[in-house]
């Protein structure tokens, strides 16, 4: 895995021992999803998806871990927050771009942060680029993306199950 700063965004790179086929159903159905979203300590519940250039998907993300929960209440946050990104751009087995609402950030007004996932095929798997721009500050910047270490963490955990 590498982690790398082009300006202000974040790229997180891996390569996975899977098929496209796998990984894509991973990243684009409900259970997919549900099945390794949420860094460490969390999980997701899939309420909504509409996997198309507009369309949205609609979970909540849930802490059942109480020191997270402490910590989460100790920052004005709560255990359970619900999340809604916004599909922008689908290329069925290569490429999915969402903007993320940012709506639970306490004393920061809503706004929207996109993200990109690449898959391409290697002669070992499928190599995944994660490309998140920059949250209000480089202190969140830097949250966002320890989060997503930990989410594909999990998910290199389920592929190999």
């Amino acid at each position: 895995m590498t982690i790398e700063s082009i300006g202000s965004r974040r790229r997180i790179v891996r390569t996975y021992p899977t098929s496209l086929q796998r990984a894509w159903e991973l990243w684009t159905t409900p259970e997919g999803i549900a099945s390794w979203w949420g860094p460490e300590g969390f999980h997701v519940e899939v309420h909504r998806m509409d996997l198309v250039p507009g369309g949205e998907l609609e979970y909540s993300m849930i802490t059942d871990d109480e020191g997270i929960k402490a910590y989460l209440a100790a920052q004005g946050m709560p255990a359970v927050s619900r999340v809604t990104i916004r599909y922008t751009e689908i290329v069925p087995l290569r490429r999915l771009a969402y903007l993320n609402v940012v709506d639970f950030v306490p004393d920061v007004e809503r706004y929207e942060v996109a993200t990109l996932v690449e898959l391409e095929p290697t002669a070992g798997g499928v190599r995944l680029t994660l490309t998140l721009d920059a949250m209000h500050d480089d202190a969140w910047t830097e949250r966002a993306a320890a989060g997503w270490v930990s989410e594909l963490g999990k998910l290199e955990k389920l592929l190999e199950a």
